[in-house]
């Protein structure tokens, strides 16, 4: 099939790129000169594992292209895919200026009708604004798909190529059999394609990620409980989690959730419900919960050296929200970091792969390492705060050599704190018994 996807962030490079490795023609349009000539000779702008060689392969291949020409690239295309972004608004609500503008130019360029695929993440009731902004712009008879992407950064790739559902909101049979034929290789494996309406397909995206949320918010709740009853969370969440109606998946504690969705996503829900004057207390209480979450790892260094910080050298391991990704969009790193430098002290930090873009976040109000072993030099206290592999089994005798003092804040629970203890580390993490803070 001809296909264009208006977008190439995250989400329009990776479908793009895998709709054209799936054997489409696929046209990828941004209005970013400089992004678009890039991608053209293979510099990616974001990191994904694996994408880089893709979209090389593809467009070597001659089966993906990029272009800033979306006249042209809607009129050689019988699918079009929206997948510009929708960030938070002032007020939570998802701003959704850039979907409906990229409506409105396919209406004004398409020569045949056309099945519309927003990809974007938008809130119940924006594929009726598509449907609108494409009449308004365009007489012939344009069908609007509502598709909602669930791909994992650090993992989009398999998660395209072996989803759990493609859920697919329509309103007739026509798209229905474009959609089928389409994503038809994806479903060998014998996992569903869910078609519904389309307002259900927008909030099942909304549902999914306010509900892995709310389920990470709760397990950092139970943590901080921990610490205060000398309990231990890796126990209680293995004890838990053990339920087969629970699981142990996103159920582990740590320094809050960040990134491009769960924030932005659950916002937009609190939004969306509060325009029909219903108060969502679960989701209300997750949000809050996450926000408190993420000055947590802070406070535990005050609790340990005192408010005052001026002079203490930190060591930062990890800056991007997850691993396997360089997207710091509301990283709880950004967080700590605010509040340790206010406090007095100084960073050195270390990421693989978001250096890059921490230097665009931050400036240089922080010091960036060539390696994680550099940060340590002369620091006073290591924090980690993404669990990137390379961090999980350090060499622990060298670190004490670097550090001027052997203290670790774990905000990702990676290491044992039986044998940082056996090695003459202060170690404090996050819900595994009562802190024991020396004076």
């Amino acid at each position: 099939m001809n296909i264009a996807v208006v977008g190439t962030g995250y989400v329009g490079l990776v479908v793009g790129t895998l709709l054209a490795d799936m054997g489409h023609q696929v046209i990828c349009v941004d209005n970013d000169e400089r992004k678009v000539e890039g991608l053209k000779v293979g510099i990616i702008p974001i990191y994904e594992p694996g994408l880089e060689h893709l979209v090389k392969r593809n467009v070597h291949e001659e089966r993906l292209s990029f272009t800033q020409d979306i006249q042209a690239a809607v009129a050689a295309s019988e699918v079009a895919y929206i997948a510009v972004g929708t960030p938070s608004a002032d007020d939570g609500s998802a701003d959704l200026s850039g979907v409906f503008a990229v409506a409105r130019e396919i209406g004004t360029h398409a020569i045949a009708p056309l099945t519309v695929v927003v990809k974007s993440t938008v809130p119940v009731g924006t594929a009726d604004g598509v449907r609108a902004a494409l009449a308004d712009s365009s007489s012939l008879p344009h069908d609007v798909v509502s598709n909602p992407e669930f791909l994992k950064e650090g993992t989009a790739i398999d998660d395209f190529r072996n989803p759990d559902r493609i859920i697919v909101g329509c309103a007739s049979e026509g798209p229905r059999r474009v959609m089928e034929r389409l994503y038809k290789p994806l479903l060998r494996t014998g996992k569903p394609i869910l078609f519904m309406d389309n307002r259900s397909a927008e909030m099942s995206k909304y549902a999914a990620n306010a509900f892995l949320a709310t389920r990470i918010s709760y397990i950092n709740e139970l943590a901080r409980l921990c610490e205060l009853v000398d309990a231990d969370i890796d126990a209680v969440r293995r004890g838990a989690g053990s339920d087969s109606r629970i699981g142990l998946r996103f159920f582990f504690p740590g320094a809050g959730y960040g990134g491009s969705c769960f924030p932005k996503d659950v916002r937009a829900l609190q939004h969306t419900a509060q325009e029909h004057d219903l108060h969502m207390h679960v989701v209300d209480a997750a949000e809050q919960v996450n926000l408190e979450q993420k000055r947590l790892l802070a406070r535990k260094v005050f609790a340990r050296f005192g408010p005052d910080l001026t002079g203490l050298k930190l060591a930062l391991w990890g800056l991007s929200f997850k691993p396997r990704t360089d997207d710091m969009r509301e990283a709880p790193s950004r967080v700590i970091v605010k509040m340790l430098l206010d406090a007095g002290a100084t960073i050195v930090a270390y990421d693989p792969e978001a250096m890059v873009e921490a230097r665009k976040q931050m400036g240089d109000i922080i010091t960036y390492a060539e390696s994680s072993a550099e940060a340590l030099d002369g620091a006073d206290a290591l924090l980690v705060v993404t669990e990137w592999n390379e961090f999980r089994s350090p060499d622990f005798d060298a670190m004490k050599v670097r550090l001027a003092r052997p203290v670790i804040f774990d905000g990702r629970n990676i290491y044992d704190p039986t044998e940082l203890a056996a090695l003459g580390f202060e170690y404090y993490c996050i819900g595994r018994g009562k802190p024991d803070y020396p004076a």
